[in-house]
């Protein structure tokens, strides 16, 4: 009998250590379900949805420019400071046209932004589910499939409105200013606290917003547990990303190229990043848990139960006949025999 093959290197790490092998694991799984692929068109949607909720934005600019001119005045003062001559003069014939524009610019600004919100939302629901199930869930109709991602991307941009509101005032310039307000003096040593106490903030609100996320966004239910385990994976990751995002922004504004491209291409990389790491950490919780019902099963055929009747009619007058020659031919070769025995 041949030797059985030994083990690889990395299949005694991951007999060895178990986090290794449920990274692995999780890995494989996103890679089967094409994670990346998912990663790339939600980072799409993602910046094509953007730009109706700008135009949302600037139409509402607008109408507090309407209501406040002296606010209006400052701009148009800073703009002929900084930009002198016939493009200056461009730049202010175009602020003042976009501003009598508001209202158009807002309706049509909010209907796009509705639309692709929900195709946005549709395809994070769609990616989200494909991490957690086995099988493709079959869609309820239209209909209701509609209305049900218009309230998880309300529910959604609800919950990242709070989290931005509230990693807001978890800064350290917000802290600062709060303990001045309070008359506590500032030292050196508080900084750093400051800037420690703002991570764990903000790593605490990315936690909430992915347990969001990974829990709630799937076309069924799964596990709160399992997805708050790896909603704090994600948290972790996204946090140490904004620092290195953060480092990056600050050396590439310092070039004209960088200050024309640099936030174009960070905003890609900062959708692209943030939507591998949840479809990575929501394939990573699907690995871990252990629900029943992580893994859809679809429904048996249903039984038909058709009852048949069958009727015994007995023998048939063609047998009878036929057993009846037979036996007098039986009984009369018999009776032969009998008689050349004698």
């Amino acid at each position: 009998m041949s030797e059985p093959a030994k083990a690889g290197a990395l299949d005694r790490l991951r007999a060895r250590y178990g986090w290794l092998d449920h990274v692995l694991r999780a890995y494989q799984r996103f890679d089967d379900r094409n994670g990346g692929f998912f990663a790339a068109g939600l980072t799409y949607y993602t910046i094509f949805a953007l730009f109706p909720l700008l135009m949302v934005g600037f139409a509402a600019f607008g109408f507090i420019l309407v209501r406040r001119p002296e606010l209006l005045k400052t701009i148009d003062d800073h703009i002929r400071s900084q930009v002198t001559g016939a493009l200056g003069d461009q730049l202010l014939d175009l602020m003042n046209s976009a501003i009598a524009a508001r209202a158009s610019v807002g309706v049509i600004g909010l209907a796009t932004a509705v639309w692709a919100g929900l195709g946005w939302i549709s395809h994070l629901r769609q990616a989200v589910t494909e991490m957690w199930w086995d099988e493709r869930i079959e869609s309820p109709g239209f209909v209701r499939n509609k209305l049900s991602d218009l309230l998880a991307m309300l529910g959604t941009f609800a919950v990242i409105i709070a989290t931005v509101g509230l990693t807001t005032v978890g800064h350290d310039a917000p802290l600062a200013a709060l303990l001045k307000w309070l008359g506590v003096p500032q030292l050196s040593v508080l900084d750093w606290l400051f800037w420690l106490l703002s991570i764990v903030i903000s790593t605490a609100i990315s936690w909430m917003l992915f347990t969001w996320m990974i829990a709630r966004l799937p076309r069924e239910k799964v596990s709160l547990a399992d997805s708050a385990r790896g909603a704090l994976m994600a948290a972790v990751g996204f946090e140490a990303f904004k620092q290195v995002g953060s480092i990056y922004l600050r050396v590439v504004l310092r070039s004209p190229a960088g200050a024309t491209f640099g936030p174009v291409l960070g905003l890609m990389v900062f959708a692209y990043i943030t939507s591998y790491l949840v479809l990575f950490c929501t394939a990573w919780a699907a690995t871990a848990s252990d629900h029943p019902r992580t893994r859809h099963v679809a429904p048996p055929a249903p039984a038909i139960i058709a009852p048949r009747v069958q009727l015994d009619e007995g023998i048939s007058t063609r047998k009878t006949l036929t057993a009846m020659a037979m036996g007098a031919v039986g009984a009369l070769a018999l009776s032969r025999v009998t008689r050349r025995l004698r």
